[in-house]
């Protein structure tokens, strides 16, 4: 096997590997500004759609770590991007936050109830029975069903929360349409964030702390992939997936002289 390329730009997820439960974890600061100085590509990616990357770019500000808002990739971008691609000027039944809401504004959507060309479910932490049933009546009408991401539960203080790919499957279950999945571990989120980069899958890397987004999509998406176990994934379960990571290390510590 022909030795990979030197990694010239970094794609990194964000919680579990830069921050857990709101502290920066030991070592990102340091990998972020030698990733600045150094003047390489690089993404922080997250598939909660919730956040506007302006909005990701002040809380992780208020951290200590400072990322710029160009270099916030968000599932929300993502899937604008892949309707903007699909359906330019599309219409849109949105249930979501400001994350969904304005990447879809700003590729130039319409967001309505009435006969809109898809049903866009995002991250919400107020999802109401009232707009499940009507993307239910929306999508059994001819809407096609798209989600930001397939997570299924979300982490908060008191404990797991239902996320978007649990909403999911509740309507899947009323209308018999599976949804489309944008983000993470659709390589589709890394294709399209290396591209807004100008990067190469060839010389890229993805770092996360999840073997089942995080390494499975850099991965099918021809990235290197780092394991951190600062995170979801402990070592003894790495052997459970048919995959591997390029290599697992303790913590983005462990990176910050790769680069």
């Amino acid at each position: 096997m022909a030795d990979r390329k030197p990694i010239e730009s970094w794609l990194t997820d964000m919680d579990g590997v830069l921050i857990h439960e709101g502290v920066p974890i030991p070592g990102a600061d340091a990998f972020l500004k030698k990733l600045r100085e150094s003047g390489r590509p690089f993404l922080v990616l997250t598939n909660n759609s919730i956040y506007t990357p302006r909005d990701l770019h002040a809380r992780l500000r208020r951290m200590g770590l400072d990322v710029p808002i160009d270099n916030i990739w968000t599932s929300a971008l993502a899937t604008a991007q892949f309707l903007d691609d699909q359906r330019p000027g599309g219409t849109a039944y949105v249930i979501g936050e400001a994350g969904v809401t304005t990447a879809l504004h700003d590729i130039g959507y319409i967001l309505t109830d009435h006969e809109p060309d898809y049903v866009v479910l995002g991250e919400t932490r107020t999802y109401s029975f009232e707009a499940m049933t009507k993307a239910v009546r929306l999508i059994n009408d001819g809407a096609r069903f798209i989600c930001t991401n397939p997570d299924e539960t979300g982490p908060s203080t008191e404990g797991p929360l239902p996320a978007t790919g649990a909403v999911a499957a509740l309507i899947t279950k009323a209308t018999g349409k599976q949804p489309y999945f944008a983000g993470k571990p659709n390589p589709l989120m890394m294709r399209t964030g290396l591209n807004t980069i100008g990067a190469h899958s060839e010389t890229s890397a993805m770092i996360g702390d999840r073997m089942d987004t995080d390494v499975l999509a850099g991965m099918e998406a021809g990235m290197q992939t780092f394991l951190v176990l600062t995170g979801l994934t402990r070592p003894e379960q790495v052997e459970n997936f048919p995959y591997r990571p390029s290599q697992v290390v303790d913590s983005i510590a462990d990176l910050v002289d790769r680069i």
